[in-house]
């Protein structure tokens, strides 16, 4: 019989008992970790806007480490060698990404040509359509802005592809930035592959650093920070996941047009509360509208947003996902606001996993300020 594999070292947390700091002590860590939390996110808000050509590759190096990291422990705990583990996962990943990409790309660049067309056919045949269904005419005002909202969204839309083009030879005429760029991206797998080969180690060495008697303190804020994030990184792009697949295939049932692109913005962005939606059920209405080939279809529409709403809250995030985030949808839409206006479109991006690493610190000094003599109304031992 073959030796059983080494079990893979514990962290160190398990290593150090776990043990009653004072009051005092333990709030004084907390703040000290919370301010700590902030100062973090304000450097690597800092680092993107004034070195965004090397952090960039390393935050997405990063990122993808740490969405991959629970598939590679996973083939660990089986007896699998973790630079092996790393490699598999890896060619498996490159593998899906380059079908997908395969037919995907073809895909969205059909149903993109067609999007100058959909919103000139709407700006023209939708108003009619809904007198005709309603049995009533609009007024002249509402169908004069329709017709100028379609004309202009055509306009804007013949004009992206273009404009895009202008803006990517003027990008490589920068011969040293275009270069940059791209060795930027090309290193992004290489710098993911040995961050999620050596992630248990960046972890233990992290931990190592932690004063002996604030490591278990400090280690716990560190495993709320994750719970959070895991639900939103890997939680969130699965729930897209799944609701895309819900609604592309009841938008093709319904015979839409772009029943692709509809789905996949409706599928991912349901990130942001109620805006995946509310953008998907607009344009499905729209493409109803301009392939009308009965009520059936509005039926089929109004199921499938049912059905995938039902199932995004009754099955998708319970039994799949789990907890969410854990921010309210009016904190996730203002966040969203709030670090676009600041950071672009960087921000956006990092909107939310942001707001719930400051969430967890909001809660730590709350919990540690409900504990104080200024809150209890205690009066100090002179």
């Amino acid at each position: 019989m073959e030796p059983k594999p080494a079990p893979a070292p514990e962290p160190l947390l398990h290593l150090v008992e776990s043990e009653s700091l004072p009051e005092a002590e333990g709030r004084r860590i907390d703040f000290i970790w919370s301010a700590g939390m902030v100062g973090s996110l304000g450097w690597v808000f800092a680092l993107l806007s004034v070195f965004g050509g090397v952090a960039v590759p390393v935050l997405l190096a990063l990122t993808g480490a740490y969405v991959l990291n629970p598939l590679v422990t996973a083939l660990e705990r089986r007896g699998l060698r973790r630079a092996l583990g790393t490699t598999c996962v890896f060619v498996a990943g490159l593998l899906l990404w380059v079908g997908a990409m395969l037919y995907l790309v073809p895909v969205f660049r059909d149903e993109a040509a067609k999007l100058p067309e959909f919103f000139r056919r709407a700006s023209i045949e939708v108003v009619p359509r809904i007198e005709a269904l309603l049995g009533v005419s609009l007024p002249e005002l509402v169908s004069r802005r329709a017709a100028e909202m379609g004309e202009k969204a055509s306009e804007l839309l013949q004009s992206a592809g273009p404009t895009a083009a202008r803006l990517v030879a003027s990008f490589a005429g920068n011969t040293a930035r275009f270069v940059a760029t791209l060795l930027g991206l090309a290193v992004v797998p290489v710098l993911a592959f040995f961050f999620l080969k050596d992630y248990p180690a960046l972890v233990e060495r992290v931990q190592a650093l932690l004063p002996r008697r604030a490591v278990t303190l400090v280690s716990g804020r560190f495993r709320e920070v994750d719970e959070v994030l895991s639900a939103f990184v890997r939680g969130q792009l699965t729930v897209g996941a799944i609701l895309s697949v819900l609604y592309v295939t009841g938008l093709s049932v319904a015979r839409i047009d772009l029943a692709i692109v509809i789905g996949v913005l409706a599928g991912f962005g349901n990130m942001v509360p109620y805006l995946g939606t509310g953008i998907g059920v607009v344009l499905s209405l729209l493409g109803v509208l301009l392939s009308w080939q009965g009520p059936w279809q509005f039926a089929v529409v109004a199921a499938t947003f049912i059905v995938a709403q039902a199932a995004e809250g009754l099955v998708i995030t319970p039994r799949v996902v789990g907890e969410k985030v854990g921010l309210a949808p009016v904190a996730v839409i203002i966040a969203v606001l709030a670090f676009g206006e600041l950071f672009g479109f960087v921000g956006i991006l990092l909107a939310v996993p942001a707001s719930a690493i400051l969430k967890v610190v909001l809660r730590v000094v709350i919990q540690r300020y409900r504990k104080t003599a200024l809150y209890l109304g205690e009066a100090r031992s002179p």
